[in-house]
């Protein structure tokens, strides 16, 4: 298992937009919620690192994405279950076929990368620019709105929550806290970045 140390060198090494890091950020803060709440705590740490590391390759290798994740993170030895997980992101959205997501933690991370991007969008649409007085009927209306966030797919959202077997409210609802427990953190941790 890698320390959280070499996942955000490693992550440094391959992205250097502020989006994008922060993107990373803001899922390995998303799935460390979810660890805690589904049970999964001593887990907590793994499934930060694959949320921080699930588009490792992305801004460098977008034509190549989850399968270039994949070649790299093996060149270097690392798990091959945190491979997977990484990977199960990209499912039936790669280029290359990618592996369904199975475990919880996977479903989690392939429900929750869009979403966490819709929700970020959102937020700064809002006066206070954060997540922490975001309602889950505004964001419904914000869902509905194809021209809103576009790039953020509401087809790959539902599937997710369809993966879990949760109803899409309680999706939505449950990201918005797993944004908000780790929204000071990543502010924070942003202006670090950016000096």
């Amino acid at each position: 298992m890698i320390t959280r140390d070499y996942a955000w060198n490693l992550l440094n090494e391959y992205n250097k937009e502020p989006f994008h890091i922060q993107h990373a950020l803001t899922v390995e803060g998303s799935m460390k919620y979810f660890s805690k709440k589904l049970g999964y705590e001593y887990e907590s740490e793994f499934w930060s690192i694959v949320g921080l590391l699930h588009d490792l390759d992305y801004e460098m290798h977008p034509d190549q994405h989850c399968s270039k994740s994949q070649e790299i993170l093996n060149s270097l030895g690392v798990n091959k279950r945190l491979i997977r997980a990484v990977a199960s992101h990209g499912y039936g959205l790669c280029l290359n076929e990618q592996p369904k997501p199975e475990h919880n933690m996977e479903k989690i991370l392939f429900a929750i990368d869009e979403l966490t991007g819709l929700i970020g969008a959102a937020s700064k649409m809002r006066p206070s620019k954060s997540v922490m007085d975001m309602e889950l009927s505004s964001l419904k209306k914000k869902f509905k709105d194809k021209k809103f966030a576009k790039g953020c797919s509401r087809d790959v959202i539902k599937q997710g929550a369809e993966m879990l077997g949760w109803e899409l409210d309680k999706l939505l609802k449950e990201t918005i806290l797993a944004m908000r427990s780790c929204e000071s953190y990543i502010i924070n941790e942003m202006k670090i970045y950016n000096n």
